[in-house]
């Protein structure tokens, strides 16, 4: 698969997030060519400030490995994650990000932060941004639209 058919899985579960009440975020985990998780974002269902989507499939992903680390890992999330969630990359030691929109109030990855470049870190994850962009801001921006 491509990381426009991943992309589109994310998407799927940014969708069922918003049918939730939630955000709508979705995030996947990859290792060895399988998807080991994928969620939404759950912090209003979870009552969990740290239930973002990336949070939620690192988690699950970590279970299934049964290792908390996910060395050679892909996470695919549909808007640029936050510095609490590019701090989790990292920790994990996932070695590939791709995501959607950009963030420009909270991203942490390019937008406002660029968390994952810090010269000090002794890991290194790959990012490719903007698969999808349109796709994934339009899912963020009717979602709010219509809560106004």
């Amino acid at each position: 698969m491509t990381d426009f058919e991943y992309m589109h899985l994310a998407i799927a579960q940014a969708q069922a997030a918003a049918l939730r009440g939630e955000v709508p975020i979705g995030a996947l985990v990859l290792l060895e060519g399988r998807i080991l998780a994928a969620a939404g974002n759950r912090t209003i269902t979870d009552c969990d400030p740290t239930a973002h989507a990336e949070i939620v499939a690192l988690r699950e992903a970590a279970r299934k490995a049964r290792n908390y680390r996910l060395v050679g890992a892909s996470l695919y999330v549909t808007v640029e994650p936050c510095a609490m969630c590019a701090g989790a990359l990292l920790q994990a030691r996932v070695a590939r990000l791709v995501y959607g929109a950009d963030e420009p109030k909270g991203g942490a990855v390019r937008t406002c932060m660029q968390v994952l470049d810090a010269p000090a870190l002794n890991h290194r994850v790959e990012v490719v941004s903007g698969v999808l962009a349109a796709e994934c801001a339009q899912l963020l921006q009717s979602f709010f639209a219509a809560r106004r």
